[in-house]
């Protein structure tokens, strides 16, 4: 009888984690602020560990497309990175998302990166977001055949 008034969300938002210490974020760069439906776009962070005990962050990029001609989902994981951070330390992460992670299948299943509106989000799970940019895809729809890009690629900077 419980499940039809129990709450519908999960118990944790994915992503949750618990730490001796507290990271902080800033810095968020996105450039450029237009891609072509075939570039890579740079999402930049810093991270801080806060805290007096050396930890470590699953930092997570999140992406939600604005508007799409079919419905999409309001976050997307498109790439994290583990950082372990002595205390007071310091790291600058360099996201390289392609727009080939940004293509759907669309009402004619053919794949597909359409130009628009794209949010970025920075956090440390998917409730926990800490940061927000946008950035555009220009020029025409493109339907992605043959070779395509899975991942996004992280650099850490000391």
């Amino acid at each position: 009888k419980d499940y039809v008034t129990s709450p519908i969300a999960p118990l944790f938002p994915f992503g949750h984690g618990l730490s001796y210490t507290d990271f902080e974020y800033g810095g968020l760069a996105v450039e450029p602020e237009s891609i072509p439906s075939d570039g890579t776009l740079e999402v930049r962070c810093e991270i801080r560990n806060g805290g007096e005990r050396p930890g470590e962050e699953v930092v997570q990029l999140y992406v939600r497309d604005q508007v799409a001609s079919c419905t999409r989902p309001i976050q997307e994981l498109k790439g994290f990175c583990r950082v372990r951070l002595d205390p007071h330390e310091r790291a600058t992460l360099r996201f390289g998302l392609p727009a080939d992670l940004l293509a759907f299948y669309d009402p004619k299943q053919r794949l597909v990166v359409e130009p628009g509106e794209f949010e970025v989000q920075i956090g440390s799970s998917s409730e926990d977001i800490r940061l927000r940019g946008t950035f555009r895809v220009a020029g025409s729809i493109r339907e992605i055949r043959g070779v395509r890009r899975y991942e996004t690629k992280v650099r850490i900077e000391r």
